[in-house]
């Protein structure tokens, strides 16, 4: 019986300095900074309440347009005080590394391995203006505490204007800010090529921060061609006089904004239409025009009823900054060459205007646009770099784009 005691006293003592099974459990909570936020805004995630020293697991999930999961989890030791921080707490283990207070919301995957499309999308913001991500603490297979927070693509008072082929000549939706915002630049937006309205989600938080935002398709869209070849850069004019042309936007200061190949008709605009454009902002850029990628006897793009021809595109119109974006770990191309090739080209023509490139050394094709987008593994596989190095690149070149927009003034 003495043995037994001292067994029952020394397991009684083990078990409270694990901290596991103690009261305090019963009283965890999810405490964060902003129960809704932008979904390009950090919050920080803390749990109270909790045992000294106990082992947590603590998980975020989301479900995006299709019905599919996204998961991501983190084992954290709880401090003496009984408090795991996320944003000062490297996990034990985890879908990814170091202290970060949003390290869980980008980190997400599906669940049930990764679908065809290579981003987290939720519903769009024109139909929808936030999401949910589910937050959970849980201990020995015990659920301990849960909560929501709120990703907003749009704030109170924004407006989402869909735009059609019929009425407008153009496919897109129109993002303007809440009325009373004083005159801002404004973007007109698109992507590469996945073909689509790829960009909607970045002209929304774009609209939310004051800059009114207009992202168009251009190809693999109802009424549009079915691939992207011979695409007149007149289309994308269209699209920029409609956005010149609302009340909020300062004509002096519209940008427009490229992804991958979606960057060459960016510039293209830019030099083309100084008068209409005056700068651009390119994501993994290609500083050459490009043949159709499904046939490579036809142009990607034309011009006055001309072919644009592949070779270096011109830049010494181009009446405002230029901002390239890309990441040296691309997969797909080699954009940093690019940017570089962009901003030097830029640099030659003199002209009187902002000019720089970005190179990220562990980010990919996936460089932009906004920060805490999960992306499947496939998708990093494809297009290089790492899902640490794409996140770190987006929150300062995000940070850079609105600081830029926020320079032009209005």
């Amino acid at each position: 019986m003495a043995t037994a005691l001292a067994f029952a006293v020394l397991a009684s003592g083990l078990a409270a300095c694990s901290g596991q099974g103690q009261a305090a459990s019963d009283h965890a909570s999810i405490v964060v900074s902003s129960p809704a936020a932008l979904a390009d805004q950090p919050i920080t995630i803390k749990v109270t309440g909790l045992a000294a020293r106990q082992r947590v697991t603590v998980a975020a999930q989301a479900t995006d347009s299709g019905g599919l999961t996204w998961r991501a989890q983190a084992a954290f030791t709880a401090t003496a005080d009984g408090v795991v921080n996320l944003a000062s707490a490297a996990p034990a283990s985890s879908s990814y590394q170091g202290a970060d207070s949003m390290g869980l919301l980008w980190s997400m995957v599906p669940v049930s391995g990764d679908p065809p499309g290579g981003d987290f999308a939720p519903a769009p913001p024109q139909t929808k203006a936030s999401f949910p991500v589910r937050l959970t603490v849980s201990s020995g297979g015990e659920l301990l505490a849960s909560r929501s927070v709120t990703r907003e693509w749009m704030v109170t008072g924004e407006k989402a204007t869909v735009l059609n082929l019929g009425a407008d000549k153009v496919s897109g939706v129109l993002f303007t800010p809440r009325p009373g915002t004083p005159r801002h630049p404004g973007v007109l937006l698109f992507g590469g090529a996945e073909g689509g309205m790829s960009e909607v989600y970045a002209a929304a938080l774009l609209a939310a921060h004051g800059y009114p935002a207009l992202t168009v398709a251009y190809f693999d869209s109802p009424g549009l061609p079915s691939q992207l070849e011979s695409i007149p850069m007149e289309y994308f004019a269209t699209a920029g006089n409609i956005l010149a042309k609302q009340p909020g936007v300062d004509p002096d200061h519209l940008l427009v904004m490229g992804y991958s190949i979606g960057s060459e008709a960016a510039l293209l605009l830019a030099d083309n239409f100084p008068k209409l454009f005056h700068g651009a902002i390119v994501y993994s850029p290609n500083s050459e025009a490009d043949a159709a990628p499904s046939d490579s006897t036809q142009p990607a793009w034309t011009l006055g009823g001309k072919q644009v021809e592949p070779g270096p595109i011109a830049v010494n119109h181009i009446s405002g900054p230029v901002l390239a974006i890309a990441g040296e770990d691309d997969a797909l191309w080699g954009s940093a060459q690019s940017a570089d090739a962009i901003n030097a080209e830029v640099g030659l023509a003199r002209l009187h205007y902002q000019h720089q490139a970005l190179i990220y050394p562990d980010a990919g094709h996936w460089v932009g646009t906004f920060p805490y987008e999960p992306a499947t593994n496939q998708a990093l596989s494809t297009l290089g770099g790492s899902r640490a190095g794409d996140v770190a690149a987006q929150r300062s070149s995000w940070s850079k784009v609105l600081a830029l927009l926020d320079g032009l003034g209005g």
